[in-house]
């Protein structure tokens, strides 16, 4: 059936050495992880199940009903079950509905991005609670190109697949023997009907990781045109790294003369 995941076993990778070590040099023992059912929070989880040990990781399943596919959450909770991960499945609804009686109309922004905040503040009550961290899920991908909520989805302790692009999540994952149902599933953020990542930001994320790459390299835009990438899928990319700077940047200080 659609809900059958099959999980291989999966050997430790070099991202796990240095999660263990950041946790070690930060006095911390315990993490806490979103898990969606989507390939970088499995990979993210996997990573601190082979870094932290699974009695020290736990992961929050926060769905919103009537929006996140069941199939979503039935990946996350059998991923939990197989790596031995204690989990807490808590719908966002309740907290969402607070929302619909501030004395404002929330714009449609707005509401997709106070689904993500939600979750943030989930996550960290837990982790405050059970003196963790929280493990980031981002890939570099999202994090250049600012496709992630400010304080929702990109409001960590640590970024553990922060520096692989998209493309590399998914070629690690299926490396390392993730199940296929969840490394090749159409990545979204589940945040409105029928959204998909690719979809929204206009181009996939094959085609942008492209231009990432000559980016990291410290290539212009122009230089990336002339050495044959579309022009139309660069200025996009580089027009979306410059727009969303402020999303991986402290705020600005106001400061006295």
């Amino acid at each position: 059936t659609n809900k059958k995941v099959v999980i291989y076993t999966t050997p430790t990778c070099v991202y796990c050495k240095m999660a263990k070590a950041f946790f070690k040099k930060n006095n911390f023992k315990r993490g806490v992880v979103g898990v969606s059912g989507g390939v970088d929070s499995a990979l993210t989880l996997k990573i601190a199940v082979d870094a932290l040990g699974a009695e020290n990781v736990t992961a929050l399943i926060l769905p919103e009903l009537g929006l996140t596919k069941q199939e979503n959450i039935d990946h996350a909770k059998i991923l939990c079950d197989f790596l031995g991960v204690e989990y807490y499945y808590q719908p966002i609804n309740p907290f969402l509905m607070d929302f619909k009686i501030v004395p404002w109309q929330p714009s449609k922004t707005a509401q997709m991005n106070t689904k993500a905040r939600i979750r943030a503040v989930l996550l960290y009550n837990f982790a405050n609670t059970r003196q963790a961290l929280v493990l980031g899920t981002s890939n570099k991908s999202e994090t250049l190109l600012g496709y992630g909520t400010k304080y929702g989805d990109m409001a960590a302790d640590v970024e553990v697949i922060g520096d692989l692009l998209k493309t590399e999540v998914v070629q690690l994952a299926g490396y390392i023997g993730m199940p296929p149902e969840i490394v090749h599933k159409t990545p979204s953020a589940e945040l409105m009907p029928g959204q998909t990542d690719e979809e929204e930001m206009g181009a996939t994320y094959v085609d942008l990781d492209k231009v990432l790459l000559k980016f990291a390299l410290g290539c212009s835009a122009q230089e990336c045109i002339e050495h044959g990438l579309p022009a139309t899928t660069v200025q996009l990319a580089y027009r979306r790294i410059d727009e969303n700077k402020h999303k991986t940047e402290m705020p600005p200080v106001i400061k006295r003369r």
